[in-house]
């Protein structure tokens, strides 16, 4: 394929590198994503394929491709090498976000409606799992473009990208569904480490390096950067989420403590606060979020099925008692406004800086110590990278 992106042999000067570099990995990204799973491929319109390009191409700055693109052409590879990789990593992000909004009853993504709230929960699921079964293919197709050995590779790092990433998103549903909050840093980390690092960070670097023919002792440092690139990212991503504008974050604000997820800003504050606004703030956490469709009303629907006879009164009484836990008062605004002051007064988002500012610096430090990743646009590409992860943590 064609594509507008710098090899290795070619680099034109660009006045604003890191932000000139994205854009030309996304327009490669989406155009890859378009010729593989777009609906002219699969001889359909206004249906599945169609949906399966809803949330790539809303927008988002590529950035697993992005890393995945730079590593390669930093050795020396080639784009048709790791594209088609990466343009599957972004499919697994965009199915991976499908499906955390339906888990998170998320209503907005990237300035629009989540896919589930404009098209249904069934629908949504199904594309999600359209996206993660479609993406099996291109990487089966990289035994005729790298080559059988590193093509395995790939595979399995993708493999065990997969495995971890939904390990640690169900470490989080539990912590949610369980409203644990005795966890410190640690524990928040290893969650991150699993939900986020590996398929945002640490499995796009090594697919590039694999793609580009890197010696396998050269992806424990990338494993390292990944690593510390993660916990920096999704801490400042929480952070935005309690205070960016809508527009430049793309999702809800405060979202987060509306859905009760432990992040780091929220397990300090539970920690630190004294024990009457402890216990006040688990009980706010552990409620439920508003309906994005309204109350359900289930007070009068039972009352209605006791009147037509569809249900005893005994049974009324019954079933009242099993709903009420999971249909209790919802947050509220004042309580959602009452825990982000909470973590203000006890010095929980400073907290949180600090921890990301940490692995931001740790991130630039494994970077500098990668003497075999020579100078280039694409070796200043990930220092940008670096560098930008930093700066969000300010």
């Amino acid at each position: 394929m064609t594509s507008t992106l710098p090899q290795a042999q070619a680099v034109p000067h660009v006045a604003s590198p890191l932000e000139d570099y994205l854009a030309l990995c996304k327009e490669a990204c989406d155009g890859e994503i378009n010729r593989l799973y777009g609906p002219r491929q699969h001889g359909s319109s206004g249906g599945l394929y169609d949906l399966i390009l809803d949330y790539p191409l809303r927008g988002g700055k590529a950035l697993r491709p992005a890393l995945g693109i730079a590593i390669c052409l930093g050795l020396g590879g080639h784009l048709e090498a790791i594209l088609p990789t990466a343009a599957t990593l972004e499919l697994y992000h965009n199915a991976f976000l499908i499906h955390d909004d339906i888990e998170d009853e998320s209503w907005w993504r990237r300035g629009k409606p989540t896919l589930h709230i404009d098209h249904g929960i069934p629908i949504a699921v199904n594309v999600g799992d359209a996206m993660l079964s479609l993406s099996l293919q291109p990487l089966l197709d990289n035994v005729e473009r790298v080559g059988l050995g590193p093509a395995l590779r790939i595979l399995r790092a993708i493999a065990t990208m997969t495995r971890r990433t939904v390990e640690g998103q169900a470490i989080e549903l539990e912590w949610v569904r369980s409203n644990a909050w005795r966890l410190d840093d640690a524990d928040y980390l290893e969650m991150v480490e699993l939900k986020t690092s590996w398929y945002s960070f640490i499995t796009p670097l090594q697919a590039g390096a694999v793609a580009a023919g890197a010696d396998p002792d050269q992806l424990a440092q990338l494993e390292s950067l990944g690593r510390h690139l993660g916990a920096a990212f999704q801490i400042t991503d929480d952070l935005l989420n309690l205070r960016a504008d809508p527009e430049d974050y793309g999702k809800e604000i405060g979202g987060d403590l509306w859905e009760g997820k432990r992040t780091l800003m929220l397990l300090h504050a539970l920690r630190s606060a004294q024990p009457r606004d402890r216990e006040r703030a688990v009980a706010i956490i552990g409620r439920r979020r508003p309906s994005a469709t309204g109350e359900l009303g289930l007070t009068d629907l039972l009352d209605r099925l006791v009147t037509r006879g569809d249900l005893s009164s005994a049974g009324r009484v019954e079933l009242a008692a099993r709903l009420n836990g999971a249909h209790a008062e919802p947050k509220s605004l004042n309580d959602i406004r009452w825990l982000y002051e909470l973590m203000h007064q006890v010095g929980s988002l400073d907290h949180a800086r600090r921890i990301a500012a940490h692995h931001a610096r740790g991130a630039a430090e494994v970077l500098s110590g990668m003497g075999w990743l020579p100078s280039s646009q694409h070796r200043d590409a990930l220092v940008g990278l670096v560098d930008y992860v930093h700066g969000r943590t300010r």
